[in-house]
């Protein structure tokens, strides 16, 4: 019996297949079509709106991520053959909104369109940990579901199923340390998980905030300085090349200023403020 039937198959994970396929490849389009907008390139040059609203692709993400769950949920006491195509059909729509609304979690999480700044880059960092848990499900040693499992390769899994769940509450103690890179290779790595949890958190993380005293903090502030400088245009490199470089920021005195007064009207776009307040002030009494 193949690996194929014995370890998806007959499991039921199969819809987790197509799950985990529809996430990556609605990922890799999603950046391919953000990106040509963001060069005015091919058919999508113009964002997409409605009335005026620019609509984020996180949207339409959510309404699939309730069709799917309900797709899903609805057909569950479906006979077994129904039931498994209506759950592929579920995993793919699951899939799908789950990679849109994944790839603007830093605009959700922000509530301001970071997607091309330096703040976005977190999406791609929850993306690559999204894909990659996706993965290790897959592929992963659960006993259950599967067939003609003996004694010896039981007991094989169970320990791999023991030794996983110590694998991820280190992935989440780096993840609560805000030690993204490290919860990323983490994942294939275990050693760099534990590595990462061990270590100081990064200065504002969760697990700062709430274990850190400010002796501590202090040293948490001079570490990260210390691994930013080694490790981050590395990181950057990496980001950039998955979902695209940030946009340099415009300084203030750059920007387009007020719209000037129109002769004769006597009104400017200028809002009152303290330039009003100045003027005011130094008019002779």
């Amino acid at each position: 019996m193949s690996w194929w039937q014995r370890d998806v198959v007959e499991p039921g994970k199969l819809p987790l297949m197509l799950c985990f396929t529809a996430f990556v490849v609605t990922f890799v389009v999603t950046r391919g079509i953000t990106r040509a907008i963001r060069a005015g390139r091919g058919p999508f040059r113009d964002n997409v709106g409605a009335s005026g609203v620019h609509v984020h692709h996180a949207v339409p993400g959510i309404v699939l991520l309730i069709v799917g769950a309900l797709v899903s949920v609805g057909t569950a006491a479906v006979d077994e053959t129904a039931g498994t195509a209506w759950s592929c059909v579920g995993g793919v729509l699951v899939g799908i909104g789950m990679s849109l609304v994944l790839d603007e979690f830093a605009l959700i999480l922000h509530l301001s369109d970071v997607y091309w700044q330096d703040e976005g880059r977190l999406s791609v960092d929850i993306v690559s940990l999204a894909a990659a848990f996706l993965g290790l499900v897959l592929l992963g040693f659960s006993p259950f579901g599967v067939n003609g499992v003996g004694h010896a390769e039981l007991a094989v899994r169970l320990t791999a199923v023991g030794v996983l769940l110590l694998h991820g509450a280190l992935l989440l103690t780096c993840v609560l340390k805000r030690k993204f890179g490290l919860a990323l290779f983490g994942l294939l790595l275990p050693l760099t998980a534990l590595y990462g949890a061990v270590r100081l958190a990064r200065p504002g993380s969760a697990w700062a905030r709430r274990r850190y005293d400010a002796v501590k903090t202090t040293r948490a502030v001079d570490r990260a300085v210390v691994l930013d400088r080694r490790w981050g245009p590395r990181l950057r490199r990496w980001q950039d090349l998955v979902g695209g470089a940030v946009s340099p920021v415009v300084p203030v005195e750059n920007r387009a200023g007020p719209t000037p007064a129109v002769a004769g009207s006597g009104t400017t776009d200028e809002p009152d403020g303290p330039k009003s307040e100045v003027k005011a002030s130094t008019a002779p009494e």
